[in-house]
């Protein structure tokens, strides 16, 4: 995906050298902060098919244990960081189809294609979980679901299932980025992507912002040359 909320970037979208750019990125942005941690320190201290149009509805799931938190006490203003079985929640929840379901099985081992992603974005008291499902193959997204906890379990409070679908969450935000395909595109070059926020409104989600992008047919097909070098004059 490209623009904003975009999960993949590069030439094989969706799920190969795009999903590992934005990932990348990722993770040299957290290297550059540690290195930053580092240095303040050290001069510190001398040393070193599809619903996306809102809210679902708030049918009851499962209750899925969390694993413990991790040690240490939490930063003011910072939410408890537990996790939850995101495969759990999938299963024993009533609004997913036993289809999406019986299919999601591990891609390798253990190692289902899941990404899951904890934040505020209905101020609760814990954490919301969103998770999102994708193809082994191609880690192409099927489906978005966002889980808000109450009592003892989690409820379904949002849920997009379409192809190449993909949820973030941006500063409280829900940002649901959507690929474009006009007839004829290939699975790797979609016409471009719809990048649609959502923020929590009483009770459900509401849409506050939506952007399409149309992405350029030139790059990644070799339409256009690379820049030349120039000569190098005579003295």
């Amino acid at each position: 995906m490209r623009g904003l909320g975009a999960r993949y970037d590069g030439d094989d979208l969706p799920g190969g050298p795009r999903r590992r750019t934005f990932k990348a990125v990722s993770i040299t942005a957290v290297a550059v902060l540690a290195a930053v941690g580092l240095f303040v320190t050290a001069c510190s201290t001398g040393g070193t098919g599809s619903r996306d149009e809102g809210a679902a509805r708030a049918d009851e799931v499962g209750s899925a244990a969390p694993a413990p938190s991790p040690s240490g006490s939490a930063s003011a203003g910072q939410m408890p960081a537990e996790r939850v079985d995101p495969i759990a929640l999938i299963k024993s929840d009533p609004k997913i189809g036993e289809r999406l379901k019986a299919d999601l099985k591990p891609c390798v081992a253990d190692a289902y294609p899941v990404d899951t992603s904890y934040g505020n974005l209905t101020g609760g008291a814990s954490p919301d979980v969103v998770v999102n499902v994708m193809t082994c193959g191609d880690a192409v997204g099927i489906g978005t679901y966002v889980y808000r906890e109450e009592g003892d379990g989690y409820k379904n409070v949002f849920m997009a299932e379409d192809a190449a679908v993909y949820a973030t969450i941006d500063r409280g935000d829900l940002v649901v980025t959507k690929q474009v395909y006009a007839k004829g595109d290939p699975v790797a070059y979609p016409s471009g992507e719809d990048v649609i926020t959502y923020r929590w409104a009483g009770s459900k989600f509401s849409q506050h912002d939506w952007v399409h992008n149309d992405y350029s047919r030139a790059v990644g097909d070799g339409g256009l040359d690379g820049p030349t070098t120039a000569e190098p004059s005579g003295s």
